[in-house]
């Protein structure tokens, strides 16, 4: 039986894959959002709006290409997990297989792209139906406490997908959709189960954001602050915009705290993709092992499935296609 260490460390080449596309994802949207700054101003003494230009274009080169290689990276590295957990081995070639399990379970990488859409449809689904359920009981508490509520189910359900995902390369004899409703209806009947892992998960979460975002927002203002000329440049553009638009918040205007607020983006950013990498997985294996291992001799059945018919029509829809 390998331990959660093991099995992390065994499939951390996935995310030093996923990290060098994730840099150089960072990279090329870098240099979108920069050639449209410096095009724009240059041409029509607009810069913002450039930028604002190449930030879309970016993103769109992003989703289309880099995000694309990076899942199925992480697809391998949650199967080789499961494998870790259920079989207590992994082979040798981790990364090979990897890739390798995943093309067998899904055939395509869009079909892969399809089963993963339902599963985040049904969890947002339930647990957007819990945040209602808190609102009306509590009147305008109860908003607040369900908007509350939602910030936190937002991250339990991507953990959730994770984990359900998992239980789908489980589930390797059974068609994925089939899998895919098993994995939504154990959570909810061993919902104490993961439960459990939820103060590791945010605890965990806060602290790397605080010690990565903290040092590489801090190593950005230093490199800013090298070239003061670029921020009056850009505080200017947001001073005309809001002069047309006083929603324009005001730190953005001020050289200074645009500074501060790029910088504190730079660290951000840095955080979501070094977290996602290095450090969720960590969690994720421990989290996805009370999972499966919960399911593993209690394993959904169609009666079962008719719990959850009535409370998501997303989970309905992917029933009725078994």
């Amino acid at each position: 039986m390998l331990d959660n260490k093991t099995i992390y460390r065994k499939t951390l080449v996935f995310s030093l894959r996923r990290l060098l596309w994730d840099l150089l994802s960072i990279a090329v949207f870098a240099a979108i959002c920069g050639a449209g700054f410096l095009l724009a101003d240059k041409l029509s003494d607009n810069g913002l709006i450039g930028l604002l230009i190449g930030a879309v274009a970016g993103l769109i080169v992003l989703v289309i290409v880099m995000r694309f290689l990076s899942y199925r990276y992480k697809a391998g590295q949650i199967a080789m997990m499961t494998r870790g957990i259920t079989e207590g081995a992994l082979p040798d070639d981790v990364l090979g297989e990897g890739r390798r399990v995943v093309k067998e379970r899904f055939v395509t990488v869009a079909a892969f792209f399809a089963a993963t859409k339902v599963i985040s449809g049904i969890f947002d689904q339930l647990g957007r139906l819990i945040t209602k359920a808190g609102e009306a009981i509590g009147g305008d508490t109860g908003s607040a406490v369900g908007s509350a509520v939602s910030a936190v189910i937002s991250t339990i359900v991507r953990y959730l997908c994770d984990c359900c995902l998992g239980w789908v390369f489980y589930r390797k004899d059974v068609k994925s959709m089939r899998a895919t409703c098993e994995g939504a209806v154990l959570f909810f009947r061993h919902g104490k189960t993961f439960a459990k892992n939820m103060g590791r998960v945010f605890g965990i979460g806060l602290a790397s954001l605080l010690v990565i975002g903290g040092v590489f927002g801090a190593g950005a203002y230093l490199i800013f602050a090298q070239f003061p000329q670029t921020f009056v440049r850009i505080s200017q553009e947001f001073v005309e915009m809001a002069a047309k638009n006083p929603d324009v918040p005001a730190f953005l205007t001020n050289p200074s705290t645009a500074m501060i607020a790029a910088a504190a983006l730079v660290g951000a950013a840095f955080w979501a993709i070094l977290h996602s990498v290095f450090i969720r997985p960590f969690v994720l294996v421990g989290v996805l092992r009370n999972y499966i291992n919960s399911g593993m001799n209690d394993i959904p059945d169609e009666e079962s499935f008719r719990l959850l018919d009535g409370k998501s029509k997303k989970f309905r829809k992917a029933h009725a296609g078994i």
